[in-house]
């Protein structure tokens, strides 16, 4: 089994070896085909762990089952905690478990059969192996739109044959060395969803680590529920995001300009000021709930400038302290702390 000693401090430099990687999926509210996307993942990696952020009963029954697999590991949160607080339990989980790497991926990727078998490569063809945060998967739009709809980064300064260096990646799709995450630090729980995967990316690079990103498509993923408009004779997509994430991109993203922006007074603010007036007017173009996602937007940025942080409608009982259950595959109950079973199903280190 693995070890339960702490990680090393130090980036791992051999090759990965897909039993070394723990993968870590958030869900919230999955679909009925969410078991199919699991089952392309799970036989590529050591340990799959899901983190549930308050979905229904019939949705955990449904993950329950799942977890009945010894490789799966299932964490109950009692209620929404948000992306970064479920993805640092994840991590923390694996970390126990003395996994070296994490793969994070949302709830709707379908991922590659051959997605570690691809990063592990870039990873031992990457030269600069101790300073590595991020290995990102590239991905294909679900909706088909082109790469730079799709939010895509252009390659960076540098590049290898499979891989190239980037700014940012997004957070499904992407291997993290565990060693590196506690040098980094944790994803940041008060941004709750939004700009969460650019925080970590920006203050990584900050202390020196290095960004990159396959070349290959080793994925399918789709950022909201995109839809394409035609006006004047050109396509224009938008997201329809709901007003709750229109207030975490509005808020999150002034944040990231006035902590990492190189502006003059507060410049920073105007520069936000300006691309939520854009999402407002591609809201009123062609979204439904117009009122209430611009009121959102607007709520954000004003969150946003004055540091107002964490979830936008607290709930008493979905407290970033409220308690998380593991389930247990050998029993099929909900018991707290780890599962010995599933830790057999490791070979010695």
């Amino acid at each position: 089994m693995k070890s339960d000693t702490c990680m090393s401090d130090r980036v791992p430099d051999q090759p990965i070896d897909g039993t070394d990687v723990c993968a870590i999926v958030v869900t919230y509210g999955p679909d009925t085909a969410f078991p199919a996307r699991l089952r392309n993942v799970a036989p590529q990696v050591g340990m799959t762990v899901i983190v549930d952020n308050g979905s229904s009963e019939a949705e955990r029954g449904m993950l329950q089952e799942a977890a009945s697999d010894p490789n799966i590991d299932l964490i109950l949160n009692g209620g929404n905690l948000g992306l970064a607080r479920a993805l640092n339990i994840g991590v923390q989980r694996a970390a126990a478990l003395g996994y070296s790497w994490v793969l994070l991926l949302d709830q709707d990727t379908r991922v590659e059969l051959d997605m570690v078998r691809t990063l592990s490569a870039i990873h031992a063809s990457f030269p600069d192996r101790e300073h590595l945060a991020v290995l990102g998967s590239n991905f294909s739009d679900a909706t088909e739109r082109t790469n730079e709809a799709a939010g895509h980064d252009s390659p960076g300064e540098h590049w290898g044959e499979h891989w190239e260096e980037v700014e940012r990646v997004i957070t499904s799709g992407s291997l993290l060395p565990v060693a590196s995450y506690l040098a980094v630090g944790p994803f940041r729980d008060e941004f709750f969803i939004d700009y969460v995967d650019e925080e970590y990316c920006l203050r990584a690079k900050a202390k020196g680590y290095r960004i990159i990103k396959s070349r290959k498509h080793l994925m399918s993923h789709a950022i909201g529920s995109p839809t394409a408009h035609r006006m004047f004779g050109t396509s224009k997509w938008t997201t329809n995001h709901g007003p709750d994430r229109r207030y975490y991109i509005a808020r999150n993203n002034t944040v990231l300009l006035r902590e990492y922006g190189n502006y003059r007074g507060g410049m920073w603010a105007w520069k936000s000021l300006r691309r939520c007036l854009r999402q407002c007017k591609r809201i009123a173009l062609y979204e439904q709930m117009k009122t209430r996602k611009i009121a959102a937007v607007i709520h954000g940025l004003w969150d946003g400038i004055r540091g107002n942080m964490g979830p936008r409608n607290p709930q008493p009982h979905t407290s970033t302290t409220a308690p998380t259950t593991a389930v247990s595959a050998a029993s099929g109950r909900n018991t707290p702390g780890e599962n010995p079973r599933k830790r057999q199903t490791k070979p010695a280190a």
